[in-house]
């Protein structure tokens, strides 16, 4: 398969869609959720019949797909090293990588004024709660890394970042710089890759991270839909997170149960010792090895099933990283080159012109004190957009043709006029 033969009408991969109708609809929301292909309903449904058939014997079969997510997203990142810890969402991770810090000797937290709310809003709230939390500048992008790097001290527990930001798409560089300096102090630095994975590529070692935290998951670019996110733990991490689940013990526990499956972070080889439950003399919590001290405990297998049938998918098709990133710039073009052609009065909608495309992610954002109103009269004409505050969101993806993109900014100029 070619990019050319997905820009054409029909694109070339919207049959592998068919349940979603993305050749039917104008699906502008690709930077939040992708269309899923009809793969992922496939696993979806052996996930259902595993169950029926297995029983709780099903976990031998759930715990492969698991290590199949876990070796998809590793090879989205480049990472041959580390490990990857699994989660129902990013939020669940990262207060499980938070709980590790040491916050009583190091009350310090630094980030940017840019994350998502994901990282946002805990961080706030821990601010309220006593923590120390230095939000640097997101603009101008051009210098954040380097900024990020600079008010890194003894006093800092942890360094948070996103590499593309979720607002405007604009895609953070340098922060194998920010790396090099938390490093030098012993600071954790978490890269939360989301808005990279799939649209951007995102190389551990090309960016000079491979002793980085990244956080990430499968709801946007890699249409793996929800309950698919990770926790990517540079080689050696010996952290002790206070908020874990008991499949976080499974290598010091008895080789019993679900623990024993493939992928499950178990090693059967290891003596538990007493059961800690009965045990009444104070012993240090155990932890597994590797990404199992990131576990949490007993979870819906289902979206796994689905995950790994799209990661089988992507590999299938050729939909690696490079390729989605050519098709991902060419259709920012086709957006960007048909809104300057409506000539939209500054005022009422704009785009930054001073960002090089080439330096934003998988979306356009374009500025308006109209965002809201604009979406809603965008869905009335049949285009889902969304918006954040003042800025419209356009996100595509590789299963749309030229002519959509073509339709749906046309639609964007008649909502405009509206508002004249």
């Amino acid at each position: 398969m070619t990019p050319e033969e997905l820009y054409r009408s029909p694109n070339a991969l919207a049959p592998h869609y068919g349940r979603f109708r993305v050749a039917e609809r104008l699906l502008l929301t690709g930077h939040s959720h992708q269309a899923w292909p009809d793969r992922g309903f496939d696993g979806q449904r052996r996930a259902w019949l595993d169950a029926a058939e297995r029983v709780d014997e099903k976990w031998e079969c759930a715990f492969q797909r698991a290590e199949r997510v876990r070796r998809g997203f590793a090879r989205l990142l480049g990472d041959a090293t580390g490990e990857i810890a699994l989660g129902a969402s990013t939020h669940d991770l990262v207060v499980r990588f938070l709980s590790a810090l040491p916050i009583r000797e190091r009350p310090r937290l630094v980030t940017t004024d840019g994350e998502f709310h994901t990282i946002r809003r805990q961080l706030d709230r821990l601010a309220e709660e006593g923590i120390e939390l230095e939000k640097v500048a997101r603009d101008p992008v051009e210098t954040v890394a380097e900024r990020l790097a600079a008010r890194v001290d003894a006093r800092t527990s942890a360094l948070l970042v996103s590499s593309v930001l979720y607002r405007d798409a604009r895609i953070v560089h340098g922060l194998g710089e920010t790396y090099r300096a938390c490093e030098r102090l012993g600071v954790p630095l978490l890269v939360d890759a989301y808005h990279s994975l799939d649209v951007v590529p995102f190389d551990l070692a090309g960016e000079g991270l491979e002793g980085a935290f990244v956080v990430g998951g499968g709801y946007k670019y890699c249409q793996l839909g929800e309950g698919n996110c990770f926790l990517r733990l540079p080689p050696g991490c010996e952290m002790r997170p206070v908020i874990t689940g008991w499949f976080a013990e499974f290598g010091a526990l008895t080789a019993t149960g679900p623990g024993t499956a493939t992928g499950s972070g178990a090693d059967p080889g290891l003596d538990p010792g007493p059961d800690p439950g009965l045990d009444p003399a104070p012993q240090a919590v155990a932890y597994g090895s590797g990404a199992a001290r990131f576990a949490g405990s007993t979870y819906d297998p289902t979206s796994h099933y689905r995950a790994a049938e799209v990661f089988d998918f992507f590999d299938e098709m050729g939909l690696t990283p490079a390729f989605l990133r050519e098709v991902s710039r060419h259709q920012i073009g086709v957006l960007a080159d048909r809104f300057d052609a409506l000539d939209a009065d500054p005022a009422i909608i704009a785009r930054d012109r001073s960002v090089d495309l080439a330096g934003i992610g998988g979306f356009l954002a374009l500025g308006t004190p109209h965002a809201e109103a604009l979406s809603r009269l965008l869905r009335e004409r049949g285009v889902l957009t969304d918006f954040r505050g003042e800025t419209l969101r356009f996100g595509p993806a590789p299963y749309l043709s030229d002519a959509q993109l073509a339709a749906a900014v046309e639609a964007l100029g008649e909502a405009v006029r509206t508002l004249d």
